[in-house]
């Protein structure tokens, strides 16, 4: 239309234009964002090996959420089965016979600890990376820690429901357990961040902080860029972390991994894949070995069958992918 045309029009036409573009621009806007997930399992039966590698790439995401939720079938288990299984091994419980072992001084330092939360940083005496990386939580600066504990603060119990590895980049996340369960178990881990692939995917962080009120851990990557992972929910239901990126993500470098283990479907931490191709999209479901690669807005890595390692582990779910970042 030109200059003059448009000069022409009413008042009531020009709005009549103007909200058709905004409602167009808004329906674009509003397409669904997803994420790929391409599986890089290997075979193993080694029930305390991290075979499975299911690697999440994405273009211009900028959020997202990840969730430890409670497995399906919960309620139908009477024992939980937490004991290391080493008879597929070729270790004994030991360091892993691949991994160099740089030494350290043992230490354990509360970092914070009030009346919702206990932090707690551990400096082990081996581990398989020199990094030592600064950690801030509150006012309170240290370095070398090879694990960050978070412990929820609950009816006169502290329960641990969170742990990051500074070194190279792991967490591992979990509900509040069943009380039946003690203090639960972990089972599935992932990386988060510009992820690198050496003798296993790693994510170099140069420096961490912890704010506690509302809970949230600030990440600044070697690689470049950040990252803030709020702790929004720790329950008996689930533990979420809703994740803001300072830049947007490129298919040429996996934004996540998920870490896990299978040797059969009753004997894995991770045994199949749930996903939805778009928000109003049927859930779709494979066993493990099944999955090549899929596209979808929200994907749940678990079990529907009971697993005899880490029986009541989680689900470790990614959703709510977004390309925007709230003003």
């Amino acid at each position: 239309m030109s200059p003059l045309r448009f000069s022409r029009l009413s008042g009531s036409a020009l709005r009549y234009i103007c909200l058709a573009a905004l409602l167009a621009a808004g329906a674009a806007s509003a397409e669904p964002v997803a994420a790929t997930v391409e599986n890089a399992t290997t075979t193993t039966a080694c029930a305390e090996e991290d075979n499975v590698s299911l690697v999440l790439r994405g273009e211009g995401i900028r959020r997202m959420r990840i969730e430890a939720l409670q497995p399906a079938y919960l309620d139908s288990i009477g024992n939980d089965t937490t004991a290391p299984d080493f008879s597929g091994c070729n270790f004994d419980g030991g360091a892993h016979p691949t991994d160099p072992a740089h030494k350290f001084k043992p230490r354990r330092v509360v970092l914070l600890d009030d009346a919702q939360w206990r932090i707690v940083g551990m400096t082990l005496p081996s581990f398989w990376r020199p990094q030592q990386v600064p950690v801030r939580v509150g006012a309170r600066t240290d370095r070398g820690f090879h694990l960050l504990q978070v412990f929820r603060k609950e009816e006169g119990k502290v329960l641990e429901a969170l742990v990051l590895y500074p070194a190279d980049g792991y967490w591992r996340i979990k509900p509040l357990p069943e009380e039946r369960f003690g203090d639960g178990v972990y089972g599935s881990s992932f990386l988060l961040g510009p992820v690198e692939q050496g003798s296993r995917p790693v994510v170099d962080i140069a420096s961490i902080r912890i704010v506690p009120k509302p809970l949230a851990i600030h990440l600044r990557f070697a690689r470049g860029g950040s990252a803030v992972a709020k702790v929004s929910e720790i329950s008996r239901a689930r533990t979420a972390l809703d994740v803001r990126l300072s830049s947007p993500t490129a298919n040429a470098r996996p934004f996540a991994v998920l870490r896990s283990m299978y040797v059969t479907p009753d004997n894995a931490d991770v045994s199949e894949v749930r996903w939805q191709e778009s928000p109003e999209a049927a859930e779709q479901v494979l066993p493990l070995p099944d999955v090549k690669t899929l596209n979808g807005t929200q994907m749940r890595f678990g079990r529907s069958l009971p697993s005899r390692h880490n029986t009541s582990a989680p689900d470790i779910a990614f959703s709510d992918f977004d390309d925007k970042v709230p003003r």
